[in-house]
């Protein structure tokens, strides 16, 4: 199952939020951004809130109804002057990057740089259970970090 659920989460995390072209689904609680993802037996949902400080959660079903796998986030734009636009043109790149290298696929890859930005992705565990720290840097200095955890649901 973690082989299947691994490959289901690169191409769901690539078709929703990673992918500016996605479109979002309709809000699920009162100012959340939602997004969705199907294939034939999983379902992925991603719930976040906020733009410059965000928070969300991202779930995986199976079967409709069986919750087998979930994460949390929270993240924080350090630099006041880069607009939440700003900060998605220099993560979503890294995001769609996702299955990449040999992190877990719950974020982007170890590292990438896009022009003046370089992401990093610091991973502990295993996609059972796990705990991570997402950083934006530009010209070397942080701008933007991101903490979450997760793992399955039984």
């Amino acid at each position: 199952m973690n082989n299947q659920l691994q490959e289901f989460l690169i191409k769901a995390k690539k078709e929703t939020y990673a992918n500016s072209e996605a479109e979002r689904i309709n809000s699920s609680r009162t100012g959340s951004r939602d997004y969705e993802y199907r294939n034939e037996n999983m379902i992925y949902h991603d719930t976040y809130f906020g733009g410059t400080h965000f928070m969300g959660e991202e779930v995986v079903y199976l079967e409709k109804d069986t919750l087998i796998w979930g994460m949390n986030y929270y993240g924080v734009t350090l630099d006041e002057s880069l607009s939440e636009e700003a900060m998605d043109n220099a993560l979503r790149p890294a995001l769609m990057l996702v299955g990449s290298d040999d992190t877990i696929p719950v974020r982007g890859p170890k590292e990438y740089t896009n022009g003046e930005y370089k992401y990093t992705f610091h991973v502990s565990g295993s996609i059972e259970y796990f705990e991570g720290e997402e950083n934006i840097y530009k010209n070397d200095k942080k701008v933007y970090t991101l903490k979450c955890h997760g793992g399955v649901i039984i």
